[in-house]
């Protein structure tokens, strides 16, 4: 017969392989953001054999999802991301491995996010039933955290206004419940407009939008010395043209801004805008942009990550008995 402490820990390998076995699945198949079918139904169904109430499709997007278990106060929310980005598709190798060329991949770890905070609300689910506990726990299917604002449109819809505390986690080197706070971004694709025309034959008559970009780009660079030095400007441009003998009609450039202070990201944003509008009056070129997401800082709950520090340092694996 297996001793106490034996049981436990071959129940938490089981558990371990189980959830480890869903993160591969997710890792094996990256999807970026808004397009992440089949991760979210995996997670979905995960959800729902356990016995959640799942609500699929919420807040109008196809792969964002509530998971529900219980009733009444308080209600507790865990977020669940598990989009890619693009251009990192790797192998589960420690060396560059690129599985397609140019591919969508797991860089930050989201295949392990979504599988652990399902995992989690699952865990908790359980120890509700088993001791009777009143409460609600959820957990938020939420899609397109890498630049598309998920959480923003779930938010935007209400589905998080009873929520007594919302909690997540990310992966990193410690395994710890840090209440650091996070910086607010905004980030916005910026689209000229010119004149295409010959580059050899007829160059006076084009309007370049590339050149439009990159003086965008050039006033943007300056400003990095006259901004505040938390800031973070970072862009790349997404649309150059078509071919170098052609002057090009449209040139896109994408931008993010980032400050721990939201409302210094939206001053900083506000020049971002005017180089804009300097670079297409430059140029003779039109330009408009689209903000494609913007979110604030963190707010860290102090109290609760005191406390689960604590319940981590007192219920480590080495501890069981």
């Amino acid at each position: 017969m297996l001793r106490p402490k034996e049981a436990v820990l071959k129940a938490l390998d089981a558990k371990s392989d189980f959830y480890g076995g869903i993160a591969k699945q997710i890792w094996s198949n990256p999807e970026l953001g808004y397009l992440e079918t089949k991760s979210s139904e995996l997670l979905q169904k995960t959800l729902a054999d356990a016995g959640f109430a799942v609500k699929a499709g919420v807040a109008d997007i196809p792969t964002a999802f509530v998971a529900e278990y219980g009733t009444g106060k308080p209600v507790i929310g865990i977020m669940a991301e598990f989009d890619a980005l693009p251009g990192v598709s790797q192998s589960a190798s420690p060396f560059k491995d690129p599985v397609i060329q140019g591919g969508a991949g797991h860089a930050c770890g989201h295949h392990l996010f979504g599988a652990a905070s399902v995992a989690a609300g699952i865990s908790v689910m359980d120890w509700m039933k088993a001791n009777k506990i009143k409460g609600t726990i959820r957990v938020y299917g939420t899609p397109a955290e890498e630049g598309g604002g998920g959480k923003v449109y779930i938010a935007r819809a209400g589905l998080i206004q009873d929520v007594d505390v919302m909690m997540h986690w990310h992966p990193g080197s410690d395994n710890e419940a840090g209440a650091t706070s996070s910086l607010a971004n905004i980030s916005t694709k910026f689209r000229f407009y010119g004149e295409a025309s010959h580059a050899a034959a007829a160059p006076e008559r084009g309007k370049s939008a590339l050149d439009a970009v990159e003086s965008m780009n050039f006033m943007v660079n300056l400003m990095r010395e006259h901004v505040p030095m938390e800031t973070r400007m970072h862009y790349v441009i997404t649309r150059g043209g078509e071919a170098p003998n052609v002057v090009p009609a449209f040139a896109e450039s994408y931008h993010y801004v980032r400050h721990p202070d939201a409302m210094v990201v939206k001053e900083i944003f506000a020049r971002m805008v005017k180089a804009a509008e300097g670079a297409a009056l430059g140029t003779q070129t039109r330009m408009e942009y689209e903000v494609i997401n913007g979110v604030y800082n963190l707010l860290p709950n102090e109290t609760l990550a005191r406390i689960m520090q604590k319940n981590l340092e007192k219920n480590r694996r080495c501890d069981i008995q």
